[in-house]
């Protein structure tokens, strides 16, 4: 590795830890004696989604979070939990190793993990997935789980 400072090729791993994708490396240059960061990332395969309309669109990580931070807005369950959980969905789908997945098996896939953590959560990404429209859709859903 070449030192982001003096650009000698002789460095040295001080540290090295787990990060969310992949993992990171403290190291020191052997001549100037600074210390800098790496950061070593999995390259991840890129897959599409069909959407129920039939278009099709790549599969964008921030959509999904932005989705489930909304459902458990306000609810007392941990960022880390949550996060754990969107990392899970995505490495699920990633596993799959498809080139494009449809919307309803994501879709279906996230309301499962949503349920084991929190009913309301659950409740509330449900009435936007289904597209419920009227109170009768929420009581259906409800009796669903008990």
């Amino acid at each position: 590795m070449e030192c982001i400072y003096c650009s000698h090729n002789k460095t040295k791993v001080t540290d090295k830890r787990p990060s969310p994708d992949g993992t990171r490396r403290r190291r020191e240059c052997k001549k100037c004696k600074k210390r800098f960061t790496t950061y070593e990332k999995i390259g991840k395969n890129n897959f599409y989604i069909i959407k129920k309309d039939g278009n099709r669109e790549k599969f964008d990580k921030n959509k999904l979070e932005k989705g489930i931070y909304k459902a458990f807005e306000k609810r007392p369950i941990s960022q880390e939990k949550i996060d754990k959980m969107i990392n899970d969905i995505e490495e699920i789908l990633r596993r799959k190793g498809k080139r494009e997945l449809k919307s309803t098996v994501i879709g279906e896939l996230i309301m499962k993990k949503i349920k084991k953590l929190d009913n309301v959560a659950y409740i509330r990404f449900a009435s936007v997935y289904r597209d419920f429209q009227d109170i009768k859709d929420f009581k259906a859903e409800l009796r669903e789980l008990n």
